[in-house]
């Protein structure tokens, strides 16, 4: 959140991920199944794509998921979570 005078504002943010190592085929792998999972858990809607998924929301609550996400995808296997964050217009 940031502040102007006495108005608060709600950053919005997108973040992209992408968990690695990648794996041919229909099913995803169980580490990126747990972090899609995380994300769903935060109440937030993941679009999952080929080689990775993006959910947007107030920056806070994105945040919480994210780390939560990558906790449970190294948890399970990952080797490399990437991540880029970009602020939602």
């Amino acid at each position: 959140m940031e502040t102007r005078g006495a108005i608060l504002l709600i950053v919005r943010i997108r973040a992209e991920l992408a968990i690695y190592p990648f794996q041919e085929g229909d099913d995803p792998p169980r580490y990126v199944r747990v972090a899609t999972d995380a994300l769903n858990a935060a109440g937030l809607a993941s679009e999952v794509g080929p080689l990775g998924q993006v959910v947007t929301g107030e920056a806070e609550q994105v945040l919480e998921a994210l780390r939560a996400a990558q906790e449970a995808a190294f948890a399970a296997g990952a080797t490399r979570v990437a991540t880029n964050l970009e602020r939602d217009r």
